[in-house]
């Protein structure tokens, strides 16, 4: 027999759910519980790891109540006001409803996606890798090398001391064990990978093998296990340290090549939350796009499959390019494997550019979990090194903290008087307006293009951040193009904001890279419509998410209802596309009269048909068929027939 706990009325009088309005549905229908605690619920267990986010100044009192009801904390976010909690299923309802709760989110896994690599012989070689991001193959201390005292925090499984990071792993901390300092190791090998594209000196291969920007310092920063699997909860707890101590790590980038699935609207996703705050503090955050991009059924590519904190605004999203082991850019293409945006529930548009990502080449441990399980994937080098080969949208991001780390040391070199620190904002512009378009690509699988560090540097270099009011930022000539392998790349010249593509010119030096009045503003939210940036730009082909011809450009092609754009023709294969102010999104495809709803893998079914029972647009509500399951869109439900 199952009973159903209640918070008992000592409780309830202390989080003051006494007097307060009582919400009588059950805990699915809670707009801040996110889809992973109501898909949690279901199995019945009797408790759940969940994110309480609460707000300001409430959280020693909910901590206390919590406690003093048996509810198991794990840890306190003050840069959140949250709390990781061990909670009660039969509480997530009363909650979910207090006044001071916002939002009650799952303590989900995170996991570092590399792709094995097929073929060992065909990885990409450092030289390839520098010089087809406009770099010299190897760096020397006639280039950049990030020498400038720039600091890379790694968050991610770890990473192993080698030669290539001598002296340069300058802390090093693990919070799958609650966060206690410890000496470097990576029993995964995700994380010592990824620190080896970022800024490996080149040594243990004899500069065979050299990352991008091979003079940073990196800080590690434990979360995943020997699995290479973590918590949110310790993904946030890492961020908050980082924030808390950036002054004294000298941290300027944080690189995070890991997620989860995108559960809850970007502003109740914790993960996403702390992103947002380390970009307020001043630090540049680079994340992975995820490996979501094709149909897990049977490999079709397709769109919506960003994960978090991917889904940041204020991150730099990076998805995975394929160079073919070549240094030009002609025959450049998008991994398969690369998530496409937009983002789940806000239709951000995700990534912002993509950079190399197949079959990588980099640090590794011997006694890793990866190095053992991918021996196709293991790299001997001339001198009798050992390293692996990875593919992935973690690599990618990489290779971008690299890039980014680069385009600061460019900056600080730049000799420009009383200079001010580059934005987060600043950067993904550099990077966007930089990049070099893949040909025949979508903004919504590449972003603006891939990553052009020789251009992005040199548009850093020519910015003159000590006035950011002023009308001329830009005090040297730039061509607005690149020679990679002696052939000429154009730089895209655009920036992706919000749902509108604005275009540039270097002949204006009044143009959208270097005013004040989007890049630069460190308060404006990238992703988030503003009263000048209205959502009129997006314009969906007749092709169902997982379909090749979805396109993005200025014109809108559809039609308004209400609050809703439908894109596509009724009876042709379509995308709805919910509310302008983001309440209500739905992905899929019309099968005869149904819509299939479509996580991100494609799997949901939202029942009804057009001609009899029906589904819910914008706040009407046409009741569906008898099923029992409950549907919330928008403001409105969906319960079954009534």
């Amino acid at each position: 027999m199952n009973v159903i706990r209640r918070l008992p009325t000592a409780l309830l009088l202390s989080l003051g759910f006494i007097g307060s309005p009582v919400f009588a549905a059950p805990p699915a229908t809670h707009a801040n519980v996110d889809r992973g605690v109501r898909d949690s619920l279901r199995s019945g267990a009797p408790t759940q790891p969940v994110i309480i986010t609460v707000a300001p100044g409430h959280r020693a009192e909910m901590r206390a109540a919590l406690e003093k009801h048996g509810d198991r904390i794990k840890a306190d976010h003050p840069l959140l006001d949250a709390l990781s909690v061990e909670l009660h299923s039969s509480d997530v309802a009363e909650l979910a409803n207090h006044p001071w709760v916002s939002a009650v989110s799952l303590d989900a896994t995170v996991s570092a996606g590399a792709v094995m690599s097929k073929a060992a012989l065909s990885t990409t070689s450092s030289s390839t890798l520098r010089e087809t991001l406009g770099l010299p193959r190897i760096a020397t201390s006639a280039t950049l090398t990030g020498s400038s005292g720039i600091g890379v925090a790694v968050i991610d499984s770890g990473i192993a001391p080698s030669s290539d990071f001598n002296g340069r792993i300058t802390g090093f901390w693990d919070f799958t064990r609650g966060g206690v300092p410890v000496e470097p190791f990576d029993d995964y090998g995700h994380g010592t990978h990824v620190a080896g594209l970022i800024g490996s000196s080149g040594a243990a291969s004899n500069y065979e093998f050299q990352g991008i920007a091979p003079d940073v310092h990196l800080i590690g920063f434990k979360v995943l296990d020997a699995t290479g699997q973590g918590k949110t909860s310790d993904v946030i707890k890492a961020i908050e340290f980082v924030v808390a101590n950036k002054s004294k790590l000298n941290v300027q980038i944080i690189n995070l090549s890991l997620g989860h699935e995108i559960l809850a609207p970007a502003k109740d996703d914790p993960l996403v939350q702390a992103v947002e705050r380390a970009t307020q503090a001043g630090l540049i955050v680079v994340t992975a796009a995820g490996n979501h991009g094709q149909q897990k059924k049977n490999g079709d590519v397709g769109y919506t499959g960003i994960t978090s904190p991917g889904n940041a605004p204020s991150a730099i999203t990076v998805g995975a390019a394929v160079t073919n082991n070549t240094i030009v850019r002609g025959d450049d293409t998008i991994a398969d494997f690369s998530s496409r945006g937009p983002t789940w529930f806000d239709a951000y548009a995700k990534p912002n550019v993509v950079a190399p990502g197949y079959q990588l080449a980099a640090d590794t441990s011997l006694n890793s979990y990866l190095y053992k399980l991918l021996p196709s994937g293991r790299i001997k080098t001339k001198n009798g090194a050992e390293f692996l080969s990875l593919s992935g949208t973690s690599m990618a991001t990489a290779v971008t903290s690299g890039v980014v780390a680069l385009i600061v040391d460019a900056h600080n070199k730049s000799g420009f008087h009383k200079q001010k620190a580059l934005t987060a904002n600043l950067v993904k512009g550099i990077l966007e307006f930089s990049a070099i378009p893949v040909a025949g690509v979508d903004y919504l699988s590449q972003g603006t293009g891939e990553i052009n560090a020789g251009g992005a540097i040199a548009l850093a270099s020519g910015i003159d951040t000590a006035d950011p009011a002023g009308s001329y930022w830009v005090k040297s000539s730039l061509p607005g193009f690149t020679v990679i392998g002696g052939q000429t790349a154009a730089w895209s010249q655009n920036i992706v904001w919000s749902d509108t593509v604005y275009t540039g010119n270097l002949l204006y030096v009044s143009n959208i890279v270097w005013t004040s009045n989007i890049v630069w503003d460190a308060n404006i939210v990238w992703d988030s419509s503003v009263a000048y940036v209205r959502a009129s730009n997006i314009v969906w082909g007749s092709d169902a998410v997982w379909g090749a011809n979805i396109v993005w450009s200025d014109r809108v092609i559809g039609q308004m209802i209400g609050d809703n754009i439908v894109w596509g023709s009724r009876t042709g294969d379509n995308i709805v596309w919910g509310s302008m102010n983001g309440d209500n999104i739905v992905w899929g495809t019309f099968v005869g009269d149904n819509i299939v709803w479509g996580t991100w893998d494609g799997d949901n079914i939202v029942w009804g048909s057009s001609d009899g029972d029906n589904i819910v647009w914008g706040s009407t509500v046409v009741w569906g068929s008898s099923t029992g399951d409950n549907i919330v869109w928008g403001n409105s439900t969906v319960t079954g027939k009534p």
